[in-house]
């Protein structure tokens, strides 16, 4: 997260990390304007949907794909608004793509349409700069 908070304070943003107590290892790298520091796992993901105005999920382990399921699974049941999320490389392809498949299977019977029926809730883009252009575009920022 350090490149991120980096990048992003370079190009004059203010930074926040969110970290908590539950992992004694994690702390605010240097990039970082706001630390906020949560006590469980649940509450560190939360504060982080809560903060963010759109979201660029790396490559990452089962922590990554629990934090994008969560945010995935809460705007497809409309507990939160919508906020732009995008998956970054073809790491997320075929992971997507399972998901897409199961769901529409489990819901083709529901009266209630699956939400990405209206158009995709997590975008897939292969460079940053494809990612960054899609946030702007969908934050309305130039």
């Amino acid at each position: 997260m350090e490149a991120v908070s980096r990048g992003a304070k370079s190009a004059g943003g203010k930074t926040y990390g969110v970290t908590a107590e539950f992992f004694s290892a994690a702390k605010a790298n240097a990039w970082i304007d706001v630390e906020v520091r949560m006590k469980t796992w649940d509450e560190r993901l939360f504060e982080l949907i809560k903060l963010g105005d759109g979201f660029v999920v790396c490559k990452g382990g089962t922590g990554t794909l629990a934090e994008l399921a969560v945010l995935w699974e809460m705007q497809n049941k409309a507990v939160i608004k919508r906020k732009p999320i995008v998956a970054l490389g073809d790491f997320w392809t075929p992971i997507l793509a399972r998901v897409r498949e199961v769901e529409v299977a489990a819901n083709k019977n529901v009266a209630t349409p699956w939400a990405e029926s209206a158009g995709p809730l997590v975008k897939l883009a292969n460079t940053t700069k494809t990612a960054a252009d899609y946030l702007r575009g969908s934050l309305g920022k130039s």
